[in-house]
């Protein structure tokens, strides 16, 4: 995406309120522009592909199962994957855990609207939005719930010393390029290849599932 143009936001909640609260909020950011609402997820999926939304608030309760939305939309095997931040109340980790595994690349809790612009202009980026406070618990639950033998995987040896050292900072909860730029004393532009390239060797979409990939293979210890 270049300077010029606008990231595409698709609104999908069942409450007229909420909805409403968040294009008030996104009409007034500078760089974003609401193309549509859904209160289901049947029409989120069926407005997000026919508007080609570049992001979708994605409310996880409404009729028509958002996270099934979540699925289609951005899940293992879809092609053209849309950017999905999950939009919700749970701050539990197995809802969170249950929405990246569906696709998400971001969590925001319903309380936290301050940083919704902010969180879609980094999911616009590639980057994975969390809530403050749902990082650490999620990363704990996935640790608690491994099962892949670290000592028999052999995927981690596909990844240079330096993209290693990247993928765990994602591990560790640092999510923007800036964040991990500043805990291993590198530039912007060199995070940012890094984890380009961890993506591409992996194979995985986006730097969610790379974060958990890590996780699995106990990057975060």
């Amino acid at each position: 995406m270049t300077n010029t143009q606008s990231i595409r936001v698709l609104i999908a909640d069942d409450n007229a309120v909420v909805r409403r609260g968040l294009r008030m909020r996104l009409n007034h950011a500078e760089g974003i522009q609401v193309i549509g609402e859904a209160s289901n997820g049947r029409d989120a999926v069926t407005i997000a592909r026919r508007e080609n939304a570049t992001v979708v608030l994605m409310d996880l309760e409404m009729p028509g199962d958002g996270l099934k939305a979540t699925r289609a939309l951005a899940g293992p095997g879809v092609e053209n994957p849309i950017r999905v931040i999950a939009l919700t109340a749970h701050a539990e980790p197995a809802w969170v855990i249950q929405a990246l595994e569906s696709g998400a690349v971001g969590y925001i809790l319903k309380h936290d609207m301050r940083r919704v612009t902010a969180a879609i202009e980094a999911a616009a980026r590639g980057e994975s939005p969390l809530s403050a406070g749902v990082a650490a618990p999620v990363i704990h639950e996935f640790t608690r719930r491994r099962t892949t033998d670290i000592a028999a995987d052999e995927s981690i040896g596909m990844l240079s010393p330096a993209e290693l050292a990247a993928v765990t900072q994602l591990t560790r909860g640092r999510t923007s390029n800036e964040e991990i730029a500043a805990a291993l004393f590198l530039s912007v532009n060199t995070v940012r290849s890094q984890l380009s390239s961890a993506l591409r060797k992996t194979g995985l979409s986006d730097r969610t599932q790379l974060a958990l990939w890590g996780v699995r293979r106990g990057l975060d210890r």
